[in-house]
C-alpha cells in the first residue's frame, strides 16, 4: 500500500521544477551552508568518505563537486576481463533481450527502440542481445567508466519525464527507463557495438560526458543527436565516460553473443566499478581513471 502511494505521489509531483531547483542548489557555492548539507548527506546515506581522494567535506565548494568526487588511486582495482562493471551500484536487472524486449520488473518490459528514442535501425542491432541495468544510490560513487575499450559513434539526448528510478518505482511504473530523460551513447569495440544509456531521474540536475561536458541543461523538448563516426573519440577500458550530477541508473545493451555475465551476478547484488562483469576472470590491475 505504501509503495503504491509513493508511486501515485510521483505522478502528481512537479518533477521537472523540483529537479531544476535541486540543480541550482547543487551548483550553489554556499560556504558553511554547503558544508553542513554535505555532512548531513554523508551521515544520512552512510557515504564512505575514506575512499574519496579528498575525505574532508569542507573542501568541496559545491554539492555537485562533492557528489562527483574522485576516489583515491587504486580504490577500485580493475579486473582483467573482457567487460568490467562501469559503476558502483546495485544490479536492477540483467540478462537476455527477448527479441527487442528488455525486462524491467515483474509484469513490466520496454523495447530497445523505445529506450533508444525510436531509433529502430540502431535498436535492431541489439535484438536477442543482452542488457544490464545498474541503479546508483545516493551513497554511491557517481562517475561512469568504460566497460571495455570503445570508439564513440553517436550520442543522443532524449527528453522525458523524471520519475525516481529506485527499485520501488521500477516495480511500479511501466517502461520507466524508456520514459525518463536520458542520454544514449553508442560505441563500437572489438566485441561489437554496445550502448550505455544514462537515465535521468527526479532531482538529477544534469548528466555529463567526458567528450561533451554537461549535456543537460539546457533541457529540450526535442531529441538531439551528435554524430562522431567521422571523429576518433576512443576511450580505454576503465576510462571515465560520464557522470551524474545527482545520481540515477545506467542501462547497457550488448549485441548477441558478445557477453556472458559473471556467474556471481544476481538482481539486487551490490557491485563496484572495476569488478568483472563478464564471465572471464583474472588478476586485477589498478584503475587508471579516478582523476
Amino acid at each position: 500500500m505504501l509503495n503504491h502511494l509513493a508511486i501515485v505521489v510521483q505522478y502528481l509531483l512537479p518533477k521537472q521544477a523540483i529537479t531544476i531547483l535541486a540543480g541550482k542548489f547543487a551548483h550553489f557555492q554556499g560556504g558553511s551552508l554547503t558544508t553542513i548539507v554535505i555532512n548531513w548527506f554523508i551521515k544520512r546515506y552512510h557515504v564512505n568518505m575514506s575512499e574519496a581522494a579528498e575525505p574532508n567535506a569542507s573542501t568541496y565548494k559545491t554539492f555537485n563537486s562533492f557528489f562527483t568526487r574522485p576516489l583515491k588511486i587504486n580504490a577500485r582495482p580493475m579486473a582483467q576481463t573482457d567487460f568490467i562493471c562501469p559503476v558502483d551500484g546495485a544490479i536492477s536487472q540483467f540478462g537476455v533481450i527477448e527479441k527487442d524486449q528488455i525486462f524491467q520488473a515483474k509484469g513490466h518490459h520496454y523495447s530497445t527502440a523505445a529506450l533508444l528514442g525510436g531509433h529502430g535501425n540502431s535498436a535492431s542491432a541489439y535484438e536477442n542481445g543482452h542488457f544490464a541495468c545498474i541503479y546508483l544510490s545516493p551513497k554511491d560513487y557517481h562517475r561512469i567508466h568504460m566497460p571495455c575499450d570503445g570508439r564513440l559513434l553517436r550520442m543522443v539526448y532524449i527528453p522525458g519525464t523524471l520519475f525516481s528510478v529506485n527499485p520501488t518505482t521500477a516495480q511500479g511504473v511501466p517502461g520507466l527507463f524508456a520514459r525518463n530523460e536520458r542520454v544514449v551513447c553508442e560505441f563500437e569495440s572489438k566485441h561489437g557495438k554496445f550502448v550505455m544509456v544514462l537515465v535521468g531521474a527526479t532531482i538529477v540536475g544534469s548528466m555529463a560526458t567526458a567528450w561533451h561536458g554537461v549535456v543537460n541543461p539546457p533541457r529540450s523538448k526535442n531529441i538531439r543527436t551528435w554524430s562522431y563516426e567521422n571523429q576518433d573519440i576512443s576511450l580505454k577500458q576503465g576510462d571515465e565516460m560520464g557522470r551524474f550530477l545527482l545520481g540515477s541508473t545506467v542501462v547497457m545493451l550488448f549485441q548477441r553473443n558478445n557477453i556472458t555475465f559473471n556467474e556471481s551476478w544476481s538482481p539486487t547484488r551490490l557491485v563496484k566499478m572495476g569488478e568483472s562483469m563478464s564471465e572471464t576472470k583474472g588478476k586485477t590491475i589498478p584503475t587508471h581513471a579516478n582523476s
